[in-house]
């Protein structure tokens, strides 16, 4: 029997900006709307294939929207409860109007989203998941955003959207029924499942810093890393190594707000200007104009997100 999904941890800021323990996570956008994240842990079993289950309901006036800019991500799924579609836009990609069952590639481009008056849940697939729960090659979707019900990749997750869309709000029996889903639907097994592991402990280690340290610590040859790479995450192994790098300094600014720009960047990074280059890559924007963007999804699960991806904050 399954027991239903606690939130882990959760902080609502209400409009009289009292704290409230175990109520989600709350972003107030002027003086009648707001932001709320849910954050539902997963069973142990699931735990190295997804991120937590998130459930956001944007509070707007009607006709509002709220925007964030989302960093490089592994592949995502996104399950529109009530409300309206989202509106995304990778990188210098055409914008899309999501699907009521979107989902995303992995990236190395900044998700761009546009977000209205609704309610809708999220979960994130990391390398191993990708290997266990969608076909096909990641590469194939890198930098895209597509229909997830009409993607053979997502066949095995899409019918998480029907139950979202007959859930009448009861969210957490919503969680417990997307969790069964996950649990019972037929997996695949890679028999390359030791090494995707090993492959991702090694990108999220701050010590491992080129191709080489990479292959060394996979205990693979060169080869077999670059098609883990392309099958399972997406992306080449330099491109992959420059991504971490780039997001264990956004996580080590973001985690520690008294820290600057110069005092985050990883240190595999030449100087600051190298930085500033790849932010400009990976973002399409600097440093300064990110951080004074408002993030209101993202606000309050900034620290939990850039810590799966190897952030810390020493």
């Amino acid at each position: 029997m399954l027991v239903i999904p606690r939130p882990i941890w959760s902080v609502s800021q209400p409009k009289h900006d009292t704290l409230l323990l175990g109520q989600g996570i709350t972003t107030m956008h002027g003086k009648h709307s707001a932001v709320k994240v849910r954050v539902f842990s997963l069973p142990t079993e699931l735990q190295r294939y997804f991120s937590a289950l998130y459930l956001y309901s944007i509070n707007l006036p009607e006709n509002d929207r709220a925007f964030e800019a989302l960093y490089p991500d592994w592949a995502g799924l996104h399950f529109n409860a009530e409300g309206v579609t989202s509106i995304a836009q990778i990188g210098d990609s055409a914008e899309v109007t999501c699907a009521p069952c979107a989902a995303n590639g992995p990236t190395s481009k900044a998700m761009c989203v546009k977000v209205g008056r609704s309610q809708s849940w999220s979960l994130a697939l990391n390398p191993l998941g990708w290997s266990r729960f969608a076909d096909g090659v990641a590469s194939d979707l890198t930098n895209t955003i597509v229909d997830g019900a009409e993607r053979p990749a997502f066949k095995r997750l899409a019918p998480i959207q029907d139950i979202v869309s007959e859930s009448d709000g009861q969210t957490d029996d919503t969680a417990r029924r997307i969790i069964g889903h996950l649990c019972s639907v037929r997996q695949s097994r890679s028999r390359q499942e030791q090494e995707i592991e090993a492959m991702h402990r090694a990108l999220r280690d701050p010590a491992i810093g080129d191709v080489e340290a990479l292959v060394e610590q996979v205990g693979v040859s060169r080869r077999t890393v670059e098609r883990l790479a392309t099958r399972f995450f997406g992306f080449s192994p330099k491109t992959l190594l420059r991504r971490q790098r780039f997001l264990r300094s956004l996580g080590k600014f973001t985690i520690d707000p008294s820290r600057n720009w110069s005092a985050s960047l990883d240190g595999h990074y030449v100087d600051q200007a190298h930085f500033v280059r790849d932010f400009r890559v990976f973002m399409g924007m600097t440093p300064s104009e990110y951080a004074r963007m408002p993030h209101p999804i993202l606000e309050g699960i900034f620290t939990r997100r850039l810590t799966e991806q190897g952030a810390h904050s020493s």
